[in-house]
């Protein structure tokens, strides 16, 4: 990320991570979410803000992708609170939020060959997904939110 636009905070292994925040204020809330993206970058620096979904509260995460590639923050923020704007949703600040940055901090190559483990692994998702897999069950990116029941 070249230079850090930050001010060193004297830790450079805190990193901070959008998830539940982000879902719940991306959409409606899009200026505090603004405010929030320009903090953690311009006190972390962007290279220490990570991508997290909590789909497992949420469902699909695809929304939450495609709010991020989206947002920006606004102008008139960015001169008061001296935020940079976050670019394009391909550029460099977006893509290492997305990625870059847990590959860098957990050490992942990005040019990894990507072997699928053989059904036998003793890993029980890896053995849920094969027999989901095998049951010939399609992939579904539903995302079910919360239904009001009628009294």
């Amino acid at each position: 990320m070249g230079e850090r636009a930050r001010r060193d905070p004297g830790v450079n292994n805190v990193y901070g991570e959008l998830d539940t925040t982000f879902a719940n204020s991306a959409v409606t809330h899009p200026r505090y979410c603004a405010a929030l993206l320009g903090t953690l970058i311009k006190g972390l620096g962007a290279d220490h803000v990570v991508w997290g979904t909590d789909s497992v509260w949420y469902g699909s995460p695809q929304w939450q992708i495609e709010a991020l590639r989206r947002i920006e923050i606004p102008e008139d923020m960015q001169k008061k609170y001296g935020f940079t704007p976050l670019g394009a949703a391909d550029g460099m600040v977006k893509s290492a939020i997305f990625g870059y940055n847990s590959a860098r901090l957990y050490g992942l190559s990005l040019r990894a060959e990507h072997k699928p483990l053989p059904a036998h692994y003793q890993d029980k998702l890896a053995r849920l997904r094969a027999e989901y897999e095998l049951a010939g069950l399609a992939r579904s990116n539903a995302a079910y939110g919360f239904i009001r029941k009628r009294a």
